[in-house]
């Protein structure tokens, strides 16, 4: 089934809008470096405190607002704008800076405590920093990622346990013979903020659940829904969990691994007063945004593998596939989404198949 025009101006808007944003943040890093602001900040730092580590709070601050306030019309114009003029936002002006300033100081704390971490273990070990420092990142993304569910999803959005027991009971039983223990089934009132419908797995360990928007609840079929429940189960039994903690861990190491070689032969050319000088944290994050961009196309291959497994589990699991069918088009038509995507884009950017491809798959399924 062909995109309908709306669908494709959408995504035409929001992909231009995503290449800017990326496209400034690199101007903006840049500009840091060859015009040799980040070493005046950092000057200007030391002036104010002495100790390095409250040197760094202010030029954390400095930078980071800086940043953040150049990269804000964008911002506000993709996250914002673009989402109203598609009817997928509910969110007014005021609530959409609420949930930005709740953002930055979220992040910004924990960018703050993860870089004073990463500047405290280079003045430490200078020569094995990369790797302590990659080590004590993992395992405290996989903390995060525990806590998320209790500490940081309740700051943006609202949960309550699922009253349709019913359907609870089933997705549980659903969760049972998938060999995975959760904590509950909550809904997600998405609906204060957007008119898209989700659903997923949560979690880890003792904060592991369900989590089932709204307006998915609204729209879908107690059939439907387990579909997409039942593929979310599907990560679990094939292990994905797993598999993306590993790509994660060896992403990181590489990254810390190659920031160290760049870091160290550009110490001059920047002015940096070695490696402990915070004023090449700009170049610290462009290494790391380039890393990312170099590694997106396999990640998102290694995803699609994932998503395809997923899937096949998810069909093998429920009743009938007409419920999958119908899911993936009532989720296209909630989120406009693509239903078919052009083969580069979808190589380059896109973690899941295409809808089409989906659907195709499912109606060819033999369990």
């Amino acid at each position: 089934m062909e995109d309908s025009p709306r669908v494709k101006r959408y995504h035409r808007l929001h992909r231009l809008l995503s290449v800017a944003e990326l496209l400034l943040d690199l101007l903006v890093l840049l500009a840091f470096l060859f015009t040799g602001w980040a070493v005046t900040i950092r000057a200007w730092s030391l002036h104010i405190s002495s100790r390095p580590a409250v040197a760094l709070l202010v030029y954390l601050l400095a930078f980071g607002s800086a940043a953040w306030v150049i990269g804000l019309p964008l911002d506000l114009i993709k996250s914002f704008w673009l989402e109203h003029r598609f009817g997928l936002s509910t969110l007014s002006l005021t609530g959409w800076l609420k949930d930005q300033i709740k953002g930055l100081v979220l992040g910004g704390s924990l960018g703050a405590l993860g870089f004073e971490f990463l500047y405290w273990t280079i003045r430490r070990w200078p020569e094995t920093w990369w790797v302590i420092s990659a080590s004590a990142f993992v395992g405290f993304s996989i903390l995060l990622a525990n806590l998320a569910p209790i500490l940081i999803l309740p700051i943006f959005f609202k949960f309550k346990p699922l009253e349709n027991a019913s359907l609870a009971e089933r997705l549980l039983a659903l969760a049972h013979r998938a060999g995975t223990n959760v904590k509950g089934v909550y809904e997600w009132k998405l609906s204060e903020k957007s008119r898209k419908a989700n659903a997923a797995l949560i979690g880890l360990g003792n904060t592991r659940r369900i989590v089932i928007s709204d307006t998915l609840l609204e729209q879908f079929q107690d059939d439907e829904t387990e579909a997409v429940l039942a593929h979310e189960f599907g990560h679990h039994v094939h292990h994905h969990i797993l598999q993306r903690i590993l790509v994660q861990v060896a992403g990181t190491f590489l990254g810390f691994y190659l920031a160290n070689v760049v870091l160290t032969r550009l110490d001059r050319f920047f002015g940096f007063d070695g490696l402990a000088d915070f004023a090449n944290l700009p170049l610290l994050i462009l290494v790391a945004t380039t890393l990312s961009l170099l590694l997106l196309p396999a990640v998102n291959a290694h995803s699609r593998a994932m998503e395809r497994q997923a899937d096949a589990y998810a069909l093998r699991a429920i009743r009938s596939k007409a419920a999958f069918v119908s899911c993936m088009e009532k989720l296209a038509e909630l989120n406009l989404a693509e239903r078919r995507t052009h083969p580069w884009i979808e190589f380059i950017f896109h973690s899941h198949p295409s809808i089409e491809k989906r659907i195709d798959f499912a109606e060819r399924f033999q369990a």
